[in-house]
């Protein structure tokens, strides 16, 4: 075997790998978001991992969740006058990914954490009760893929949003759950 097609076997595996830890990802393109001119996130890969949820309907299917990701833009736009949708990346109860800013973009979802943390989410309401396991399974297969892409810190540290700021965000059920996630930071 010549060295380019061994280089290509190499690659091919490691992307195999890359690709096994990341959850199905659906792109700005794919769900119809608007055109926005964000910053770079300053430090990178990110220290800290901040988890939300939107406070609004679930979506299980694509079409709701595509849906969804177009109606919380609109409000972060139009209603709260940023450049762009407040979060990195959502997660909708049908196991898929929504990219927001997207890896390596400041968002506005957690002042005081906005310029060194990547910030996640899931669509819908989880102040009673906790995202579906599709849902938390693809956030934290989102986590490992950035930190297996170097976007987030090996050694980062996962919040949730009522950490940063006065809030009741991720909701009661859900940030219980995320207490239990890996890296979880009780003392911020």
């Amino acid at each position: 075997m010549n060295k380019f097609a061994a280089l290509l076997v190499v690659a091919s595996v490691c992307l195999a790998g890359v690709s096994a830890q990341c959850p199905r990802i659906v792109t700005r393109a794919q769900w119809g978001a608007r055109a926005a001119n964000t910053a770079q996130l300053p430090i990178r890969p990110a220290p800290w991992v901040v988890m939300h949820h939107t406070a609004g309907a679930h979506c299980t299917t694509d079409a709701a969740c595509n849906q969804q990701m177009r109606n919380i833009q609109s409000f972060h736009m139009d209603g709260n006058g940023w450049a762009d949708i407040g979060y990195n990346f959502l997660v909708g109860e049908n196991g898929a990914a929504y990219e927001g800013r997207g890896w390596g973009r400041q968002g506005a979802h957690a002042p005081g954490y906005n310029d060194r943390s990547v910030g996640m989410g899931v669509i819908g309401t989880f102040t009673n009760g906790i995202p579906n396991a599709a849902a938390r399974n693809a956030a934290q297969q989102l986590i490992s893929c950035g930190v297996s892409l170097g976007h987030i810190a090996s050694n980062y540290w996962l919040i949730g949003h009522r950490q940063a700021v006065a809030t009741a965000c991720p909701g009661n059920a859900f940030f219980n759950e995320i207490r239990n996630w890996p890296r979880f930071n009780p003392n911020v």
